[in-house]
């Protein structure tokens, strides 16, 4: 089998330089199951892992969080079945899905939905996971609801809109400038271009002065103070990174809005709670609800190439970056 293996975090992207190694194929142990992967994406956090950016990564390890892939080993009714599967444990603090094989607990593995295919369902796992775990801590958005995201276009965001509008919620999202809704959903998505307009008059104008009871901010720092300014009375704000660390902070609008903040860090997930998720995910899936992101090929990478996957996920591509083993 080939593996790719990080001995030692690089010092920057210029010396970023990823191994490939033949290694045994596993044998599942016991509660264990052994996956020919199929399908693996590179997500940020696995770039920034090899940069040494993850100050609780081991090493040497191969790196990768999500997969998609077949049961070759483990308890008879699971073997052949096509799975999928995502952990914040994987290519962190053990041996992850950039590879040929992957032993994992039975438990954390899910047959994949028929509807996805193998490409697509490798590069699902992070950003539905984030998504849906924020939304799930900020109570879930209802029918009515109005939900504003802050980075609509990137993954986590379009995986955030897609389950805020299949609830029915109103939905604005945010980018730097203008631009049209780039993912699947299931109602309008209004665009906000922040270059031109405030964000926080625009969406209470847009809603009659009451604002938005859910913010999902992907972005962090650079629109905190306007984000806090869209809220309404009792909302959520969700994050999930951020620029700039300290930001300035206004407690008595904060208590006064009686707003919460959720942090959301799927780091701490392990396999078996992302499975959890999954079985959330999975029947909008198959309803067609929920759409996967689309795979290009031009950013279908082999283990030999990912190199230049993981460059290109630095370099902020806006399609999903997939390794084919």
């Amino acid at each position: 089998m080939s593996a790719i293996r990080v001995f030692e975090k690089a010092e920057n992207i210029d010396r970023l330089a990823l191994q490939v190694e033949e290694q045994s194929r596993p044998a599942a142990g016991k509660g264990e199951c052994v996956i020919e992967i199929h399908a693996a994406g590179v997500n940020p956090s696995d770039v920034k892992a090899t940069l040494g950016l993850m100050p609780h990564a081991v090493w040497p390890r191969t790196p990768g969080r999500d997969y998609a892939g077949v049961v070759v080993d483990g308890p008879g009714e699971w073997i052949g079945k096509e799975v999928w599967g995502s952990g914040g444990e994987l290519g962190i603090r053990r041996n992850g899905t950039h590879a040929k094989y992957l032993a994992v607990r039975t438990e954390s593995v899910r047959e994949k939905p028929k509807t996805v295919s193998m490409l697509e369902a490798g590069a699902v796992g992070v950003p539905f996971i984030t998504a849906y775990e924020g939304l799930r801590r900020a109570g879930m958005p209802k029918k009515g609801d109005v939900v504003l995201v802050l980075g609509g276009n990137g993954k986590v965001g379009q995986a955030a809109i897609q389950l805020a509008t299949r609830a029915g919620a109103q939905v604005f999202a945010v980018e730097r400038t203008s631009q049209l809704y780039r993912g699947h959903a299931n109602g309008l998505v209004e665009m906000i271009d922040a270059s031109t307009n405030d964000i926080a008059t625009y969406v209470h104008e847009r809603t009659g002065g009451h604002g938005a009871d859910i913010v999902y901010n992907t972005v962090g720092s650079p629109y905190f103070e306007q984000a806090n300014r869209a809220m309404a009375t009792g909302a959520f704000q969700i994050f999930i990174s951020t620029i700039e660390k300290p930001v300035p902070f206004d407690i008595f609008a904060f208590y006064r809005g009686q707003h919460t903040y959720v942090g959301i860090d799927t780091l701490a997930m392990d396999s078996a709670a992302g499975a959890k998720i999954l079985d959330e995910l999975a029947p909008g899936f198959l309803d067609g609800s929920l759409k996967p992101f689309p795979v290009q090929e031009n950013t279908v990478y082999s283990l030999e190439e990912a190199t230049h996957a993981y460059r290109a996920v630095l370099t902020g591509s806006s399609e999903r970056v997939v390794l084919k083993p």
